[in-house]
């Protein structure tokens, strides 16, 4: 088919587009504040593995190494926030991208999250891997269990926010 023969989109899903992706980047900041939350709480509080000031830093040194981490210094910390948000806002346009086709079918949010959770993580942590020897043994079950119950508390506001935002009718509701 050729872009001349291919049926023009709708004017409604135009102009869907910004409330989609609007309402996905609130939904990824509310989820990166979300997920630092639980770091704090479990990573710092309960099992001591950085100083909270290190929550921040931590993007750096996953994406580019201790070593670039450390010499930045001040910087590890703004870079790192940096790359966290903008993949938190990224997860959080994309599964408003996704969601209207689940919640056609029947689907709660919440439900939805939980694989996106799943999903996000192994992703994220497979492309860690690919561009960095600095991170967590991505084998151990503590680090993966672990890593799929930070993304739940990412995941989780993501769909609520979305969800609210786009109302889009469900099949039960038509």
């Amino acid at each position: 088919m050729t872009a001349a023969s291919m049926p023009p989109k709708s004017s409604a899903s135009i102009s869907r587009a910004p409330r989609t992706i609007g309402a996905g980047v609130l939904g990824g900041l509310i989820g990166g504040v979300c997920i630092w939350v639980y770091e704090a709480i479990v990573w710092v509080g309960i099992q001591h593995q950085m100083p909270l000031a290190g929550i921040p830093a931590n993007a750096t040194g996953l994406v580019f190494g201790k070593a670039f981490q450390a010499s930045l210094g001040l910087g590890a910390h703004l870079l790192g926030t940096a790359i966290h948000f903008a993949f938190a806002m990224a997860w959080g346009v994309l599964f408003a991208l996704v969601w209207p086709f689940f919640q056609r079918r029947g689907w709660e949010a919440t439900l939805l999250a939980l694989f996106y959770a799943v999903f996000a993580w192994i992703v994220m942590h497979a492309a860690i891997a690919l561009v960095s020897t600095s991170h967590p043994d991505y084998l151990d079950p503590t680090v993966v269990i672990g890593g799929f119950m930070s993304h739940l508390f990412f995941t989780v506001p993501v769909a609520l926010v979305v969800k609210q935002r786009l109302n889009v009718p469900t099949v039960r509701q038509q």
